[in-house]
């Protein structure tokens, strides 16, 4: 969605969210019925100041997103408390709307009934039920809090061991860490983003590999980090690609050479950082004289930029090499990968970072992302091709995650006995 969709799109979120504010007014009338007039007026006051200059924040900081570098990490906490406090709204408005449908029901029957007892009783149960839709609403305000302050900085490791019956026995147990997405220009925690390196650097694995999105727009947002991501560090190297966010399409360049300066830049700090940037092609990874082919492509996914070239990527590869395949976006294992005929036993992606939002439990598991990507998190198999879609380090537009934390991925190749 490019700067102009996404501006009219805010638009009807805040005429919606407007409608709910009138909404929402009548049950704080309701909820201080017993208060004096002048408590009233100054918390309706109040409430609708909020409102108005929460509003107007967000205009001036959407109008300006599609400029250098993009939205800040201020803008984005402005972003955030909007939607935290509209999806309060929400679920405040709900109860509200209950409540009324179930008194124009009581309404009608009492009408035909003609029981004009069931009106004395209606103020009190009014209050009732707006006292009810400030307790639910605070769930969900609560819940953004916590997304917002806290769990966005949660990291949690995630193991998967995979079994292959081709893979080399050299590397029966060799270990390999992931991070992706790491969106470092949303950051605005040094010191939490330093103990999520720490946790990876612990695993100690034998190969580091990070799958794209580097920064959100611009070279110079991973700047204030190079010094700390340039830890990372594993025996048999460190690799990465570039994701959709790391060609800088996504905000309005003066021209042409300034976008493709920024790129360049880019592929600069990759080096830097001790990342091996790999744009389609392939290497051999190498222990006790045998080797596993690691494959690199540019970003490849559905609705956003196609560039990557799998073909190009596997030159020279040998048809019963063991391949481990990085690539950006899941619907390129989807569209591409799992009907390549070369077989790529193991693709590890992101992009998606589980919307950062969700539910994830050892039997259920759901996040809007899902009726976007058949393949949003974890891992997925086909006729004994891997994918593993990474959940991401870091965050973008919305300034939490619930539910949804952020990953580092530890995964195990070993040999299965036939």
């Amino acid at each position: 969605m490019r700067h102009g969709g996404i501006f009219q799109f805010f638009i009807y979120l805040i005429v919606f969210s407007f409608l709910l504010d009138v909404y929402v007014s009548q049950g704080i009338k309701t909820l201080l019925a017993n208060a004096r007039k002048q408590t009233r007026r100054i918390v309706l006051w109040v409430y609708w100041v909020i409102s108005i200059v929460l509003v107007v924040a967000l205009l001036v900081t959407i109008n300006g997103a599609n400029q250098p570098p993009g939205m800040r990490p201020y803008q984005q906490w402005l972003l955030s408390i909007f939607i935290g406090l509209l999806v309060t709204k929400l679920f405040f408005a709900l109860v509200l709307l209950a409540g009324d449908i179930y008194r124009l029901i009581a309404g009608l029957f009492n009408g035909i009934s003609r029981n004009k007892k069931e009106g004395n009783y209606i103020p009190a149960r009014r209050r009732f039920v707006s006292e009810a839709a400030v307790l639910l609403a605070a769930v969900p305000f609560a819940s953004f809090l916590y997304a917002m302050v806290k769990g966005k900085y949660d990291y949690r490791v995630h193991r998967h061991t995979l079994y292959f019956e081709d893979l080399p026995e050299a590397f029966d147990g060799f270990t390999i860490t992931q991070l992706s997405d790491i969106h470092s220009g949303s950051f605005d925690n040094a010191d939490a983003v330093q103990r999520g390196i720490d946790l990876a650097n612990a695993q100690k694995s034998d190969l580091f590999v990070f799958t794209g999105d580097l920064v959100n727009n611009v070279a110079t947002e991973i700047e204030p980090y190079m010094h700390r991501f340039s830890q990372l560090s594993a025996p048999y190297g460190q690799y990465s690609i570039l994701g959709n966010h790391d060609y800088g399409d996504y905000i309005q360049w003066q021209n042409e050479e300034a976008k493709a300066a920024n790129l360049q830049k880019l592929k600069e700090h990759h080096k830097a950082l001790g990342f091996r940037l790999m744009l389609d092609e392939n290497l051999p990874i190498e222990k006790d004289g045998q080797k596993i082919v690691l494959i690199g492509v540019q970003n490849w996914g559905r609705g956003f930029i196609k560039i990557g070239n799998l073909d190009e990527a596997l030159a020279g590869v040998k048809q019963d090499d063991f391949k481990l395949l990085l690539s950006h976006d899941p619907t390129h294992w989807e569209e591409k990968v799992r009907y390549h005929p070369s077989h790529i036993h193991l693709t590890l992606s992101g992009h998606t970072h589980g919307a950062q939002f969700g539910v994830e439990t050892d039997k259920f598991r759901w996040s809007p992302v899902k009726y976007r990507y058949l393949n949003w998190a974890g891992l997925a198999q086909e006729n004994k091709r891997f994918l593993y879609v990474n959940r991401g380090f870091g965050f973008l537009a919305f300034s939490g995650r619930l539910g949804i934390w952020p990953e580092i991925t530890v995964i195990e190749l070993k040999r299965k006995v036939v």
